[in-house]
């Protein structure tokens, strides 16, 4: 088993590491670097737990493999808050929309997303940029609401 050389910016910050051959992203900030916010679902890309945003776009960490990060921009839940916790950890506080919290952190760097390339969406906008994010406990409305809140300024931004 070979190992290779993968330095990337994590959340502002250089990291270096080195992932084994077929090592996926997921795996690697997890066990790699540490970074323990993006979940394990599914394993196949279906659920979203694992969305984190590569330099600024949603990615899956469980089917990006980690060498495909080299010299790219990772934000995963971890670099959200400051400070203080990001609006959109406010809002997802504010209107229950975590319960078991398993999906919280794929939804929250969907949002992200979302809000950074439009920072006033539609309703269907939003429901469009989670739809690849599972959630077993909320029903979506209470993460609609959240995210909407971010975008209509009910929640700080």
């Amino acid at each position: 088993m070979s190992m290779k050389p993968v330095t990337l910016t994590l959340n502002g910050t250089a990291k270096a590491g080195f992932a084994t051959d077929g090592q996926n992203l997921l795996d690697f900030l997890r066990r790699g670097l540490g970074d323990l916010s993006p979940k394990y679902g599914c394993g196949q890309g279906t659920c979203g737990a694992c969305t984190v945003l590569v330099d600024g776009e949603p990615h899956l960490a469980c089917l990006m493999l980690a060498e495909a990060a080299e010299g790219r921009r990772i934000e995963t839940t971890a670099g959200l808050a400051g400070a203080t916790l990001h609006p959109l950890q406010e809002a997802f506080m504010d209107r229950f929309a975590a319960q078991c919290g398993y999906c919280t952190p794929g939804m929250l760097m969907a949002a992200k997303a979302l809000l950074d390339r439009s920072p006033r969406p539609t309703r269907e906008e939003v429901i469009e940029a989670i739809s690849g994010n599972l959630c077993r406990c909320t029903g979506y409305e209470p993460i609609i609401a959240a995210i909407l809140d971010v975008a209509e300024g009910r929640a700080s931004a």
